[in-house]
């Protein structure tokens, strides 16, 4: 697990969106969080597949931005950014196994063939019944 130190993101807090009554008028209780993924001491590779990554809060200049606005808190906004931004960064750390195409056994497909003709065997017995 990557842990990343305070100094290499940038907390801003804002004016949260929403429905909150008067009280979201006058609290910047929401918050914005800036990586600057390139200036970070992450490792090369690790900064590479972050920045290649499709992710949309990912900007041009490299800057994962991030916004918490789902707690009443502020402190409560900073804990929850910061948690997301360590997800994310874990996420792009962990490389999925190379998947290799196998083929189904000789048995399974037998299996599979034997259920199929009891199943058809069982609907054909639903017809209608023909009398004399």
């Amino acid at each position: 697990m990557i842990l990343i130190p305070e100094h290499e993101y940038e907390l801003t807090a804002i004016r949260a969106q929403g429905a909150g009554g008067q009280n979201v008028n006058k609290v910047s209780s929401a918050i914005h969080l800036r990586f600057d993924i390139a200036a970070s001491t992450l490792s090369d590779w690790l900064k590479a597949r972050l920045l290649h990554s499709k992710d949309n809060r990912i900007t041009s200049e490299g800057v994962l931005v991030l916004k918490a606005q789902q707690y009443r808190t502020q402190e409560a906004n900073k804990k929850d950014a910061i948690k997301r931004l360590h997800e994310i960064v874990n996420t792009a750390n962990q490389v999925k196994p190379t998947r290799y195409a196998t083929r189904p056994s000789y048995g399974s497909k037998q299996r599979r063939l034997e259920t199929k003709t009891i199943r058809g065997q069982i609907k054909q017995m639903r017809g209608k019944i023909t009398g004399e």
